[in-house]
């Protein structure tokens, strides 16, 4: 019995002997499948980076700008070409410029905002607060328009 084991090792050596000798062809050929699948992922990423950069503007402007600001002083600032709108706390001036341009079409030359603090409210003699907001005021170039109210 041991005569025989000692013959199966041998040709299990011989065998391993031939895989190595196949390796270095099957490692060239993974390392190049390897390569094709990072290009094949660097693609797929192009496009979803390409694909999210276009439909990013949109959603992108829906969640900085809230509700145009509309009162007697707003209306009266349209004929300066300066819009006032509603938006989000966390906002800077430059989201809401690309918000604005993104979402109306339109050239903005200068944001200014506004912080309105929360004030203290009473109902007979429940107390309670109003919430604060955060308003910018946005100057637009000479010709443009944004349709605030719809007619």
């Amino acid at each position: 019995m041991a005569l025989l084991d000692i013959f199966k090792k041998k040709k299990k050596k011989e065998n391993k002997k031939e895989i190595r000798k196949k390796s270095p062809k099957v490692k060239t050929e993974k390392k190049l499948k390897k390569i094709e699948k990072k290009e094949l992922k660097d693609k797929k990423q192009e496009k979803i980076i390409s694909a999210f950069s276009e439909k990013k503007a949109p959603n992108f402007s829906y969640r900085i700008l809230k509700i145009p600001h509309i009162t007697e002083k707003a209306t009266s600032l349209t004929e300066k070409n300066q819009y006032i709108f509603r938006v989000f706390p966390r906002a800077n001036k430059t989201e809401i410029k690309k918000a604005v341009e993104n979402l109306y079409g339109v050239d903005v030359l200068k944001v200014n905002i506004i912080k309105i603090p929360a004030k203290q409210r009473r109902i007979g003699r429940i107390e309670g607060r109003r919430k604060g907001y955060k308003k910018a005021i946005v100057k637009i170039k000479e010709g443009q328009k944004i349709e605030v109210l719809p007619r």
